[in-house]
């Protein structure tokens, strides 16, 4: 049996860690930073070392002139005698002498330096053979060098032992940072389809972490909201169906049950024939539905007049309207350019929702309110005003949603209505880039939507 790597699941194929490839750059940069100090430094030594040794060689050279030329005087004896009385100032140099014509002179009987600085430089003396002595001094810096060598694997070592030292403290304090991150880890793998509950916890609150903390916490309620919706509207649809499906299976049975006339199998059919029908309704409206949540937009026209919409919707609401004893009136217009077919069926279910629970004698009016600035590409308001029982506050919000019905028993006990109408208004209202609304109070209920401009 085979362990399971770290945070990742076997079947995520895991990135390079962020921890290490921070500790290996912060690492890299370290040694960048040290070599150029160590170099800096090695630098400077070497330049101090050059400075030093040329003033030391300098100073050597001006005294070895000014005795030569003393000793010369004597002639080539003298100064050859007085050789062995510039051995402190020759201690750590090697000198050859020459005469003037090129000869020859002296030569220090010793092995050359491994590392050494030379200097060469002419002493007149009028007794020696060609009327002055060459000479060349050269200097032991193999005390020196072997310093410099010494300050380079020192600053090397230095270099790289604080490299590897701070890449390993770096990465220590980079995987304690990182530490909310595995913590955010674990907290997300506990999420699931039974527990959208679960929001994320920061262990330390940082500036980087917050914003996505609360960003994924808003997503997990805008899907635990969604995730619910869900589960309810599948409860609903399933509610929805089982009813008419209910009624055509027993209807069906109980006319296969015993032989039928002619006409009771005809009632029989008649009667399937409607729940049918609301059953086809019901699948029409939610593949509508379902085509507006997929980004469907309206198809808009040429503009139209919005009033004369609403007067062609209350034509065919007529006989309910004078059935119950309702009137209809038109309040303001504007032409917009809007998909009419789409807009005369959201009027005509506000309409029908609006006369459903209109009191008897009362007006049903249609508001049609342009924007505030008056243009045509401004934002419409289309609204149907009735009166009667206000809806409950707590129940406006929930309006729009599918298969919502707020008070199913205190109207219309006897008509099937199965909660879509106000969610395709809200569908047709997305379609032309519009929202919807819902007011009451006082007895007076506005429900409506906004037409946007069209846009290029």
């Amino acid at each position: 049996m085979s362990a399971t790597p770290g945070p990742c699941r076997p079947v995520i194929d895991c990135g390079p860690s962020i921890a290490r490839r921070l500790s290996r750059a912060m690492a890299v940069l370290m040694l960048v930073a040290l070599g150029v100090l160590s170099v800096a430094k090695y630098s400077a030594i070497a330049m101090r070392m050059e400075v030093d040794q040329q003033e030391s060689l300098q100073e050597k050279s001006q005294y070895l002139a000014k005795a030569i030329g003393i000793a010369c005087e004597s002639g080539e004896p003298g100064l050859l005698q007085r050789m062995t009385l510039f051995d402190p100032v020759r201690s750590s140099t090697r000198m050859q002498l020459w005469r003037g014509d090129g000869t020859e002179l002296f030569r220090d009987d010793m092995a050359p330096f491994a590392h050494s600085r030379s200097v060469a430089f002419d002493v007149p003396a009028e007794r020696m053979a060609g009327g002055k002595v060459r000479v060349q001094m050269e200097m032991d810096t193999t005390h020196d060098h072997r310093i410099l060598r010494e300050a380079a694997i020192t600053l090397l070592m230095t270099t790289l032992f604080g490299a590897a030292a701070a890449g390993f403290a770096i990465q220590w304090l980079v995987r304690r940072e990182l530490r909310p991150l595995l913590s955010l880890t674990r907290q997300m793998d506990g999420i699931s389809p039974q527990r959208l509950d679960q929001r994320l916890v920061v262990e330390r609150s940082s500036k980087e972490l917050d914003p996505w903390v609360a960003q994924f916490n808003a997503l997990m309620e805008r899907l635990q909201g969604a995730y619910e919706q869900l589960e309810a509207f599948n409860a609903d649809v399933a509610h929805e169906l089982r009813t008419p499906l209910t009624a055509l299976i027993g209807q069906t049975e109980v006319a296969l049950s015993r032989e039928r006339s002619a006409d009771s199998l005809r009632d029989t059919l008649a009667s399937n024939l409607e729940e049918m029908q609301r059953l086809s309704a019901i699948v029409n409206d939610m593949l509508f539905l379902s085509q507006a949540d997929r980004g469907a937009t309206a198809r808009r026209s040429e503009p139209v007049s919005l009033a004369e919409l609403a007067h062609q919707v209350a034509e065919f609401h007529e006989g309910v309207l004078d059935e119950a004893g309702l009137h209809f009136a038109v309040e303001g217009d504007a032409r917009v350019a809007v998909d009419a077919a789409l807009v005369k069926r959201a009027m005509s279910n506000l309409m029908g929702n609006a006369s459903r629970f209109a009191e008897p004698g009362s007006t049903v009016r249609v508001k049609i309110e342009p924007g505030t600035d008056g243009a045509a590409s401004s934002e419409v308001q289309v609204v149907v005003e009735n009166q009667g029982t206000a809806i409950e506050p707590q129940h406006l919000p929930h309006l729009f949603d599918r298969f919502f019905r707020a008070d199913a028993a205190r109207c219309c006990p006897n008509e099937t209505h199965h909660g879509l109408g106000l969610a395709i208004v809200a569908a047709i209202a997305r379609m032309h880039a519009g929202n919807t609304f819902a007011r009451s109070q006082d007895r007076v209920t506005q429900i409506g939507f906004t037409l946007g401009p069209q846009t290029a």
